[in-house]
């Protein structure tokens, strides 16, 4: 499953945008933040993100669950989100490219000006 970091300075409307498009191919995103910050804009994001796929009949839900983590050395806590359909359905079709896991790094990236798609962020494994 693939998972969005997001931090305090990410950009809700770019967030929403890889969120609604990672849920459209494979159902369901992760999102992992660490802080109050980077919560509040990652729920931005989702609520902003069931408006975009809203009209094609998904109706997206969030389960929050706590992870421990490690960032340089430290052991920290994050909260993960799992944003989902309801309904639980599944695409019927997924890219040739995609991975088991992928990590989409949304913390320093600016915002984007093309209605929030996801083009223009880099994914690493």
């Amino acid at each position: 499953m693939e998972v969005l970091k997001v931090s305090s300075k990410s950009n809700p409307n770019s967030v929403a945008g890889a969120m609604a498009g990672v849920v459209r191919q494979s159902g369901a995103v992760e999102v992992q933040v660490v802080g109050a910050g980077a919560l509040n804009q990652a729920v931005k994001a989702i609520a902003i993100a069931r408006g975009y796929v809203a009209p094609s009949g998904v109706d997206l839900i969030c389960v929050p669950t706590f992870a421990d983590i490690e960032i340089d050395g430290e052991s920290r806590t994050a909260i993960r989100l799992l944003v989902e359909d309801r309904e639980r359905r599944v695409p019927v079709t997924v890219p040739a490219t995609a991975t088991a896991t992928t990590t989409v790094d949304l913390r320093d990236h600016a915002p984007a000006d093309n209605g929030g798609a996801a083009t223009e962020h880099v994914l690493t494994s």
